[in-house]
């Protein structure tokens, strides 16, 4: 039986090429903090990396590279010179491990209590807020790119903005924010590297180490050469973002389902509560079936508990329990999805 994985938003296949720069990458194998001629040809294949990185995803700052998303998370939120944490409520797990101790800013269907930003914002001290760009379990656009409002406010208040763009960089052109998460093995590059984009090395606390002082361990080269490739070839245009709607895929889907519909929806994570079923069965059945999707995101859908973003969004108890996440990659066809289409049908009349 031939699978068919959708479930990109976890993590999605090594692009060929990125494979192929990661395996050079072993070939320069002496450590890039080394003095000697080796090191120095490790630190220029590196810095060659980087600057890479940067003009993919058209950045000017400054770009740390780390070992994922939940380290630069760390690092922007834990280092950030600020005196207050403020999160949305639907952010990543990852956040949260973050910045324990933030305040909490709600996100209905509606959107973001802004009365409730404005008092955050107001009390003393500097505050960073972290909005995610795109939610990773409902693909609800929580920062379209071209909408500063939201970072206009921050820095009105003298804040900082940070923007987990994980499920978006490389996809779509990054919001405007004053530190950007990106996670490599979301785009097809490798699983083990990331990186915090800062637009001014003055807004965090180093902590010394590599990476220009901002974080310890050796440098992962193969990571940082297939991270490099992974984006080069890729970009908005590469990715199958208009397949669900060039043969209505969206509307086979709501048939026997709600499209959970929770304000601006990008089209490669698309959440989808069956009529009936509950998501453990829809999982089961799908897999059996061939096909990979899940309840909520990586992190959390095996423990079978209510997904808190799903909560924090206002869907009820009863519709999240029937939830499940499908979400398109680099690599996926008009065929995946139209058999899965027909799955969804067939599970659905049983």
């Amino acid at each position: 039986m031939t699978r068919i994985y959708l479930d990109h938003a976890a993590t999605t296949p090594l692009r060929p090429e990125a494979a192929d720069a990661i395996r050079r990458g072993f070939e320069i194998w002496a450590n890039p903090s080394s003095p000697h001629a080796e090191g120095r040809a490790a630190r220029a294949a590196l810095e060659d990396a980087r600057a890479r990185i940067k003009a993919a995803l058209e950045w000017e700052g400054e770009v740390i590279l780390t070992s994922g998303a939940s380290e630069a998370l760390a690092i922007g939120l834990g280092r950030a010179k600020a005196d207050r944490r403020i999160i949305s409520a639907v952010e990543h797990d990852a956040v949260f491990r973050a910045a324990p101790d933030a305040a909490i800013l709600p996100r209905g269907r509606g959107g973001f209590d802004l009365s409730r930003l404005e008092r955050a914002l107001a009390e003393p001290g500097r505050a960073i807020l972290a909005v995610q760009s795109i939610n990773s379990e409902t693909g609800t656009v929580l920062l379209p790119h071209e909408d500063t409002s939201l970072v206009s406010r921050v820095r009105d208040a003298g804040g900082l903005f940070l923007a987990d763009c994980s499920q978006s960089a490389g996809r779509v052109p990054l919001p405007d924010a004053d530190m950007i998460v990106v996670s490599a093995h979301k785009l097809g590059g490798p699983i083990g590297i990331g990186a915090l984009l800062v637009r001014d090395f003055a807004m965090l606390e180093p902590s010394g180490g590599h990476e220009r002082g901002y974080r310890a361990g050796t440098e992962n080269l193969p990571g940082a050469l297939g991270f490099a490739v992974a984006l080069e070839a890729g970009g908005t245009e590469s990715w199958p973002t208009s397949y669900p709607d060039r043969f209505e895929f969206k509307d086979i889907l709501s048939q026997n389902g709600e499209m959970l519909a929770l304000g601006p929806q990008c089209s490669h994570i698309i959440a989808v509560a069956h009529e009936r079923l509950s998501a453990t069965a829809l999982l089961i059945r799908l897999d059996a079936m061939g096909f990979a999707v899940s309840a909520g995101s990586a992190c959390s859908s095996g423990t079978l508990k209510r997904s808190r973003a799903l909560e924090a969004f206002g869907v009820d108890e009863a519709t999240a329990s029937r939830t499940i996440r499908v979400s398109i990659g680099w690599n996926t066809t008009l065929a995946d999805l139209s058999a899965f289409c027909e799955a969804w049908q067939e599970v659905s009349a049983a």
